[in-house]
C-alpha cells in the first residue's frame, strides 16, 4: 500500500511540492530518530548497511580499531562456507521469538537467540503472543528497560533471570528527537529523574562498565559523574552520517532554534530574520555538510524549484546510472541554478576532478579524502564534507540527479502486488492473488504459501483488523497509567457489526470470547457499531495485563500496575510477516466471536 500510494503520488506530480509528499505518520515523537541513529537489524546509523566499507566509516568516525570492531563478531561456518556476522543482518524485533524456538539447524545464525534486552518496547505490540511467552521463558536471560513495567514483566512466569531496569521518560532527560518531516527539536530536562530511575545513555553507560568497554565507547565523549553528555553524542553522530545529511544539526544550532522559536513562520517553517535566518525549523535532514556550513536543511524533498544550497533537492541516484541499457539518471531536469544541467551520479572525489572542481577543496578537506580512499572517497565517507560542500557549491547535490524508481527490481513484486492474507476467508481469491513460497531471510525460516493453503475460514469467518486508539499509545503502558487518560477508556473491546452480532446472540457491553486460528483465545467487552462492516471485526492493541481470560495485575511490582488492564489483541493475532522488512501482519486475520 505503501508504494502504490508514493506511485500514485509522483503520477499525480505531488512530490517535491509543498503540502505533497508521502511522509508515513510515526506512533511515537521520535521513531523517525531511532530508525535514523540505527536501531533497525540491517544497518549501522544513517542507514549505512552492514558493509564492510559502512564498518570501515564508522570505525573512522568512532576512531575505533577496525580490527578490534572485527573481533566482537562471531565468524560462522555453515555447509563448509564461512560467514562473518558483522556483515549479515540480524533478527527484527518481530522475529526474535522465532530466534529463541526454532530448530538451530534452520538458523542462519550459529545459535539460538538466548539473552533480550527489551529496551523501550512493548511486546503486546507483536502478534503471536502465546509464542513470545514460550519464548521469554526459555531465554537464559531477560532484561526490560522501560520508564514502566510493560507487559515484559508480567507475560512470563520466570523466577530468575529476569532484569526490570527503569530508565525515564523524555521529561526526566535532554536531547533531541526526529519527527516524521525529518525536522530535529531540542528538549530540556523538566523534572529529575523519579525513584531509581536513570537516563538511556547513563544505562548504557553502565553497561559499557560491566563489559569493559567504556573507554573505547565513550572516548570522545565526555562523562559527568556516570551520565554521558548528550552534546558529545550528538556531535559524533554528525560526524558519521553523511548519508541523509544528519551532519549540520550540531546541538548549538538546535538550541537556537529552540531559543527563537518565535522567528519561525508558522506555515513555511522558515526563519525570517534573526540569528536563524532562513533556517528551517529543526534543520530537516538532510542538512547538508559541517554545522559551520550552515544548511538550512530540507523541508521538502525532491524540491526542485529551490537551489540545493536553500533546501532544494533532485532524486537520489542511488541504485547505479544505467539498467537494461537505459540510463537511470535524470533527463535535462535538475535543481535551481544548478551548474550541471541534466542528470548526473553521485559525487566522488574523482567526479570533483573530471569537473574541475577539485581546486575548491582546502588543504584540510583534500588531505582528509586522501586519507580515506583518495579518487574513490565519495560523499558519504568524506569525514572532512568537502566534497559536500564543493557539490553545493555548484548547487548540485551531492547524491546525484536521478530518475525516481517505481519499479524496484530487488523487490519480490517489482511493481505493488496485491496478495491475499495468510489467513483469510476470501479463498476465491487466493488462486488469483497467492503469497509466496516459504523462505528464509533475516536468519529465520519464513512461511508463507505453507499457511495460506489451509482454509479456517470456517470455523473463523470474521476478518480481524487492529489499530491505535486516540486516547492510548503504544503498547499503552504509559498511557494507561494515567488517571485521566484511563478514564476515558476503561475496558478493552472489540467492535462487531450489529448484524454479526445478533447472528451470535451477543449484546453492546457483554462479554465475549475471541479465538484466532493458531489456538489462542482473548475475553473482551463488544461494542457493537457500524463502524466495521458485516463479517469484520476491530481491536485496538494498547491494552495488557490480561492474558487469555487471566488477570495477571498481581505480578507487576507494588506500585507500578497500570490503572487499567486488558486483553491484548496480539495474543489472538497470527503469523504472517511482510516479504522486504519483516513486519508483523496486524491487519488482516481470522478470528471466531462467541459469547463469554
Amino acid at each position: 500500500n505503501t508504494r502504490a500510494y508514493c506511485i500514485l503520488q509522483l503520477a499525480l506530480g505531488n512530490m517535491g511540492v509543498a503540502g505533497g509528499g508521502t511522509n508515513i505518520f510515526r506512533g511515537h515523537d521520535n521513531v523517525q530518530g531511532a530508525t535514523d541513529l540505527g536501531v533497525l537489524a540491517d544497518t549501522l546509523p544513517g542507514y549505512y548497511g552492514l558493509s564492510a566499507g559502512a564498518w570501515a566509516h564508522w570505525s573512522r568516525v568512532w576512531e575505533e580499531d577496525l580490527d578490534y570492531l572485527k573481533g566482537r563478531f562471531a565468524v560462522w561456518d555453515k555447509n563448509g562456507k564461512s560467514k562473518a556476522m558483522m556483515n549479515e543482518k540480524g533478527i527484527p524485533v518481530s522475529r526474535w521469538i522465532d530466534g529463541v524456538l526454532e530448530a538451530k539447524e534452520n538458523l542462519e545464525q550459529p545459535d539460538n537467540t538466548r539473552a533480550m534486552v527489551l529496551w523501550g518496547h512493548t511486546p503486546n505490540s507483536q502478534t503471536r503472543m502465546t509464542e513470545m511467552k514460550e519464548a521469554m521463558e526459555k531465554l537464559d536471560l531477560l532484561v526490560v528497560v522501560d520508564p514502566f513495567p510493560t507487559v515484559s514483566a508480567v507475560l512470563h512466569d520466570r523466577k530468575e533471570g529476569a532484569y526490570l531496569l527503569p530508565t525515564t521518560p523524555q521529561f526526566e532527560t535532554y536531547g533531541s528527537v526526529t519527527a516524521s518531516n525529518r525536522s530535529l527539536q531540542w528538549r530540556e530536562k523538566v523534572v529529575e529523574p523519579l525513584f531509581d530511575s536513570k537516563v538511556d545513555h547513563e544505562i548504557m553507560k553502565l553497561f559499557a562498565d560491566k563489559f569493559g568497554f567504556t573507554d573505547r565507547m565513550f572516548r570522545n565523549i565526555a562523562i559527568d559523574g556516570d551520565e554521558p553528555s548528550i552534546e558529545d553524542i550528538t556531535r559524533e553522530f554528525n560526524r558519521g552520517m553523511w548519508t541523509i545529511g544528519y551532519t549540520g544539526q550540531s546541538p548549538e544550532r538546535l538550541k537556537k532554534h529552540m531559543k527563537y522559536q518565535h522567528h519561525f513562520d508558522k506555515t513555511t517553517l522558515r526563519a525570517v530574520g534573526g540569528p536563524c535566518d532562513g533556517d528551517f525549523y529543526g534543520l530537516p535532514w538532510p542538512s547538508w555538510g559541517t554545522p559551520e556550513m550552515n544548511h538550512p536543511g530540507t523541508a521538502n524533498l525532491y524540491d526542485m524549484s529551490l537551489p540545493v544550497s536553500e533546501g532544494g533537492l533532485t532524486f537520489r541516484a542511488r541504485f547505479g546510472v544505467e539498467r537494461d541499457g537505459e540510463s537511470l539518471l535524470a533527463d535535462g531536469v535538475y535543481s535551481k541554478n544548478s551548474e550541471i544541467k541534466d542528470g548526473y551520479p553521485e559525487f566522488t572525489m574523482q567526479m570533483l576532478m573530471d569537473l574541475g572542481w577539485d581546486g575548491d577543496l582546502t588543504a584540510e578537506e583534500r588531505a582528509s579524502i586522501e586519507a580515506v580512499a583518495g579518487p574513490e572517497t565519495n560523499w558519504k565517507t568524506d569525514l572532512s564534507g568537502g566534497i559536500q560542500r564543493v557539490a553545493i557549491k555548484h548547487e548540485c547535490a551531492p547524491f546525484g540527479n536521478a530518475k525516481a524508481r517505481t519499479v524496484v527490481w530487488n523487490f519480490p513484486d517489482p511493481i505493488p502486488l496485491h496478495r491475499e492474507p495468510l489467513y483469510t476467508n476470501r479463498r476465491d481469491l487466493v488462486k488469483d492473488y497467492p503469497t509466496y513460497e516459504d523462505k528464509t531471510f533475516w536468519r529465520v525460516p519464513t512461511l508463507y504459501e505453507s499457511i495460506q493453503k489451509n482454509d479456517f475460514s470456517k470455523e473463523f469467518p470474521i476478518i480481524l483488523t487492529s489499530g491505535r486508539l486516540v486516547e492510548y499509545e503504544g503498547g499503552g503502558d504509559e498511557t494507561r497509567s494515567n488517571p485521566w487518560l484511563a478514564e476515558l477508556q476503561q475496558e478493552m473491546f472489540i467492535e462487531v457489526n450489529p448484524r454479526d452480532a445478533n447472528n451470535l446472540n451477543i449484546r453492546d457491553g457483554n462479554d465475549v470470547w475471541v479465538s484466532g486460528p493458531e489456538g489462542a483465545r482473548i475475553k473482551v467487552k463488544a461494542m457493537v457499531t457500524e463502524r466495521v462492516g458485516e463479517g469484520v471485526a476491530f481491536m485496538p492493541f494498547h491494552f495488557g495485563g490480561h492474558y487469555q481470560g487471566k488477570d495477571l495485575r498481581d505480578k507487576y511490582p507494588k506500585g507500578a500496575d497500570p490503572i487499567v488492564l486488558g486483553e491484548s489483541t496480539n495474543t489472538v493475532q497470527t503469523y504472517g510477516y511482510d516479504s522486504v522488512t519483516q513486519m508483523q501482519e496486524t491487519k488482516a486475520t481470522l478470528c471466531s466471536i462467541m459469547p463469554a
